[in-house]
């Protein structure tokens, strides 16, 4: 049943406050949990003792054309005092390429096995903690890594179906084995309540799954996560990094190049680096249109200063969930909310899961929707997002015309400092001082009125903000957080798995300016991403430039700037045309999603901090989710 049906049978109660379901997930006696204190579940199964298996769930697909159904190989802990009593439990999962190659965590943790293959250490704390409260836990190696089958496609139907065939296992839809072949069941031991978690590629794959729609995914937490493929390898049409699909395969992928030749090809031909278009090779990894057949509730969490998974992947998926949704968002970079908030963020997925996977009614889902850090180490609680206070806010950029010719040597450093000052390849508008605080929330453009001597351009567009403030250092290293000596313990262990981890403190840092946001857009796809439209050098184009979302606060008497320039070699691999860029300031327009006042353009005194140079090599290299 969808969302928007079950709002329809939902109790009204007090305005502001939300609303009750009239129904539930089974009560928690039913679902193997007796053990309740407080309304939350307590930790009384012995984790030491816990069942640790392997199994292997077939999934629809043969994808490395071997003759057989690849497999997913799944690795499960779960309470052994709950299958003796023949008790059923929710399951929490979490899908990833990353067991074997890269580990997860802040500290990088992988998979571990003992002489016979046994799983003896799960990455992260999911299984310390959940296993004790009555939940099972399910680690699945995406296709073609660790000990799966099949091959690595890199966002597709591949990665997607096999994750999904797990959910279909856990309520006896799919077939699976263990490792002398003997069929596995879990509908003995689950009762197949899923929710799956993870942070980037891994909160990617809870996306994708729960846009097919499967039944017995009751719930995801997709942190820092992809909602569509093509937004995070192109941006508008710009080129992330050359052969990006086959870097993130071989850089996961457990098995000989040549077992996995035909994808390698396909992933090489369908990205299409050569036109950068949008096509259906993107629109099979593009899950935001099967946002309507999610039924999952989705707790989200992201920072709004992510340069490798950006904030438009959040904004548009959240902006189109028709269901139960929670969003935390922090001000630093690529980061897990266990280490920037930690207690607080094992508390909210305690109370998260325990509502929708075992059925207790605690109210997490009559609390404020939305929490956001203002600053460092300030979070406040909102209803919703964006602001419903904001705004739209247009301002024209001003009167006349601005020349520049691309710089592709420019830095992003360069670029922003000293915005008074003439500096080859960027032009500059100043809005402020503001008179008052303001606050950016949502996802702000500029459309800007050009000529180009080229049949293209790339174009890039920053947000400043221009005032000296303590701010989280998400450039300095580290995505914004610095790893401490101390350790902090979250749920049991074991000789070969403990829960303790090394904590974390934000990083810092007094500046003169922050960046807020960056846009990127080629100027051939200003008509459509499915194709190019060349530009004549004789005529003047519109050409939109949307910037990733957003949630700013900027103080009163700071000014907010915004850089133009065409190829970036920060956040790109820039395809420089070397054009030369007219810009007709009348009819070019920045819009703000805006709280507060913001000021025609003028020419405030603005100096900043010392800029590197700007030809300094390009930092940019391929990252990985």
């Amino acid at each position: 049943m969808s969302w928007s049906r079950m709002r329809g049978m939902a109790i009204a109660v007090v305005a502001g406050v939300g609303a009750t379901l009239a129904f539930s997930a089974a009560p928690a006696t039913a679902t193997g949990v007796p053990h309740i204190r407080n309304g939350e579940t307590v930790p009384v199964y012995s984790y030491d003792n816990a069942v640790r298996e392997s199994v292997w769930v077939q999934t629809p697909l043969d994808n490395d054309h071997d003759g057989k159904r690849d497999e997913i190989a799944v690795d499960i802990v779960r309470p052994r005092e709950a299958a003796a009593k023949h008790l059923r439990v929710p399951v929490v999962m979490e899908g990833s390429p990353y067991y074997s190659c890269c580990g997860r965590g802040n500290e990088s943790e992988l998979k571990e096995y003992d002489a016979n293959g046994i799983i003896t250490k799960e990455p992260l704390f999911y299984d310390n903690y959940f296993v004790p409260r009555g939940y099972a836990f399910v680690a699945a190696d995406l296709a073609g890594t660790n000990r799966s089958t099949g091959c690595m496609d890199v966002g597709g139907r591949e990665e997607v179906l096999g994750a999904k065939a797990v959910i279909d296992w856990l309520n006896g839809r799919a077939r699976a084995r263990y490792a002398d072949g003997a069929p596995a069941v879990a509908t003995g031991w689950t009762n197949g309540r899923t929710g799956m978690i993870g942070k980037s590629w891994d909160g990617s794959v809870a996306n994708g799954v729960a846009a097919t729609g499967v039944q017995g995914l009751e719930t995801i937490v997709p942190i820092s996560a992809i909602s569509s493929w093509y937004d995070y390898q192109r941006y508008n049409g710009v080129l992330r990094s050359p052969d990006y699909p086959e870097f993130l395969h071989s850089y996961v992928t457990g098995r000989p190049e040549e077992a996995c030749a035909d994808v390698l090809s396909e992933l090489d031909q369908g990205s299409d680096d050569a036109t950068g278009n949008y096509n259906a090779y993107w629109a099979e990894r593009n899950f935001r249109p099967d946002a309507r057949k999610v039924h999952a509730s989705v707790l989200i969490a992201h920072g709004l200063n992510d340069t490798n998974v950006t904030t438009d992947q959040f904004a548009q998926w959240w902006s189109r969930l028709d269901v139960p949704k929670k969003i935390w968002l922090s001000q630093q970079g690529h980061v897990d909310p266990f280490d920037i908030r930690r207690g607080a963020w094992v508390d909210t997925l305690h109370q998260w899961f325990d509502r929708w996977l075992q059925g207790l009614h605690n109210g997490i889902d009559r609390q404020p929707a939305v929490s956001i850090e203002t600053a460092p180490g300030t979070w406040v609680n909102e209803r919703t997002w964006p602001a419903p206070a904001a705004r739209p806010v247009g301002v024209s950029l001003g009167d006349g015309v601005r020349t520049w010719t691309d710089n592709p040597e420019l830095t992003e450093a360069a670029a922003v400092a000293n915005p008074n000052a003439d500096v080859p390849g960027r032009t500059t508008f100043l809005f402020g001082p503001l008179t008052g605080n303001a606050r950016i929330s949502g996802t702000p453009s500029v459309t800007l009125r050009v000529k180009v001597d080229k049949p293209t351009t790339e174009l890039t567009a920053r947000l400043v903000d221009y005032g000296t403030g303590t701010r989280v250092d998400y450039l300095g290293g580290g995505e914004g957080i610095r790893t401490l000596e101390t350790e902090s313990c979250w749920g049991a262990s074991t000789a070969a798995d403990d829960a303790c981890y090394r904590d974390t403190a934000e990083r810092v840092v007094t500046s003169d300016h922050a960046i807020l946001t960056r846009g990127w857009q080629d100027a051939a796809h200003h008509v459509s991403l499915r194709f190019t439209t060349p530009l004549r050098p004789d005529r003047w184009y519109s050409v939109t430039v949307p910037m990733q979302a957003t949630d700013q606060l900027i103080a009163a008497g700071h000014v907010l700037g915004l850089i133009l320039q065409a190829s970036d070699n920060e956040y790109s691999s820039p395809q420089s045309t070397g054009a030369t860029i007219q810009l007709d300031t009348r009819r070019s327009r920045l819009t703000l999603p805006m709280i507060g006042h913001l000021p025609p353009p003028g020419t405030p005194v603005v100096t900043t901090a010392p800029a590197p140079s700007s030809f300094a090599p390009p930092r940019f290299h391929p990252v990985v989710p």
